[in-house]
């Protein structure tokens, strides 16, 4: 009897580390409305916008944005798509292609994107990381144009 609780209980222990790693191989879903924290969030010298909001559809692989950004130049939507496994995808922003790469880098999702505008190549480089109670969504970007490196956080907050 000994020996059969024994097992019973290394087995128990195999099956809880079995799903503790199969709980943190799980990569973090983004969906839901987010709002800017403007206070948390650095944009560098650029100015704070007075309204960022995003909404996130993410079933991966597949991720979707919405984002709607309100500034003293005035309002801006985009909405854009995304494939977490690693494939090119073609968006629009402002009439110019945008192509993008997005994938894992451990639990952050990291994207890659080109924008030729107006014959200036730019490059965005976001990596987005959920917090562990999936309610704060920050994301760092590194922007590079011709005429410099930018770089800033957004911190949002679900909704």
């Amino acid at each position: 009897m000994s020996r059969r609780h024994s097992l019973l209980a290394i087995a128990v222990c195999l099956i809880g580390a079995a799903l503790s790693a199969t709980t943190a191989s799980a990569k973090p879903n983004f969906s839901g409305s987010w709002k800017l924290i403007a206070d948390k969030s650095d944009f560098g010298p650029m100015p704070v916008p007075e309204k960022y909001e995003q909404v996130v559809d993410h079933q991966d692989p597949d991720v979707s944005v919405k984002t709607r950004q309100v500034s003293q130049q005035g309002e801006i939507e985009t909405d854009v798509k995304y494939n977490t496994a690693g494939n090119e995808t073609t968006n629009t922003l402002r009439g110019n292609p945008l192509k993008s790469v997005a994938k894992w880098d451990g639990d952050a999702l990291q994207v890659d994107s080109k924008l030729n505008f107006q014959g200036n190549e730019i490059t965005l480089s976001d990596k987005w990381a959920l917090s562990e109670d999936g309610k704060v969504f920050t994301i760092d970007r590194k922007l590079v144009t011709p005429q410099g490196e930018l770089e800033m956080k957004l911190v949002l907050e679900k909704q």
